[in-house]
């Protein structure tokens, strides 16, 4: 396994607090509900990592996972020989169809010629769009970049832009957010600041538009839209994430892979 950084138990260890951080502040509107975890090995190399779902009453579905895996050939065309890459993703699908869907990660991964950042966050709407939120959920994102340069939330807001796009629908999966890949400036320390700034703050993006949607009164006919607009969420997930690619071409656990998708979606 690569073991260039010396920073890289710092990385994971900063990557499971944060985790469990999440899952604390998602349970807590569950009290009666609980992430169920599932630890799996990396069969093709080294490591493996931890599914964590939970299936409630406010959260039809949410996924936070970690996983940490190495080996000796790295799976994309980014680069070659061995390489370790480390991350949490999650996904939360809502009961309510005025809760939109977010979708969270942050990665590390490093090769034997280089190493780099990755990730961010997108609000996903199940038809039901308000601009408070939209508003709420970018000025966060800004004011978390900010700090590193004001050139720096343009660009990744753009990127999410352009990432989050459903080609075969001509349209974005959502309202947008954040999204960085490959991020590596030449100063580690600062790169690995702005990405734990990301890690951070995400849930001072999303709990305080929980916290006024999840209870909003809903009819039969907008759970339908909601399914509907889920479907679009699956395609844009099986055809162009990279993640999900990154997942199966690697060799990591399918069922982890796919936690990402909702519990149902209609076309």
């Amino acid at each position: 396994m690569v073991q260039r950084n010396k920073l890289k138990g710092e990385i994971v260890m900063y990557l499971k607090e944060l985790r469990e951080k999440i899952i604390a502040a998602f349970e807590n509107y569950e009290p009666s509900n609980h992430f169920e975890r599932k630890k799996w090995d990396y069969k093709k190399g080294e490591g493996g990592g931890e599914m964590a779902v939970l299936r409630g009453n406010l959260f039809e579905k949410a996924a936070v996972n970690w996983s940490g895996v190495g080996g000796d050939q790295f799976p994309m065309a980014d680069a070659g020989g061995a390489f370790f890459a480390t991350g949490v993703s999650l996904i939360t699908h809502m009961f309510n169809p005025h809760a939109p869907t977010v979708h969270f990660n942050i990665r590390y991964i490093e090769t034997e010629e280089k190493s780099w950042f990755g990730g961010g966050y997108d609000l996903t709407p199940m038809g039901f769009p308000y601009e408070e939120d939209t508003l709420h959920f970018h000025q966060t994102a800004k004011n978390a970049l900010d700090p590193f340069g004001e050139e720096i939330y343009p660009a990744f807001s753009q990127n999410a832009k352009e990432y989050f796009y459903i080609h075969h629908r001509q349209k974005e999966r959502g309202v947008g957010g954040i999204f960085f890949d490959h991020y590596h400036t030449g100063n580690f320390e600062r790169d690995f600041a702005l990405w734990k700034r990301v890690g951070d703050t995400f849930l001072e993006t999303i709990l305080p538009i929980y916290d006024r949607r999840i209870l909003t009164p809903f009819t039969p006919e907008q759970k339908e839209k909601q399914l509907e607009t889920r479907a679009h969420y699956v395609e844009f997930n099986l055809l162009y994430d990279r993640g999900t690619k990154f997942g199966f071409l690697s060799g990591g656990n399918p069922e982890a892979i796919l936690c990402s998708m909702p519990p149902v979606a209609k076309w």
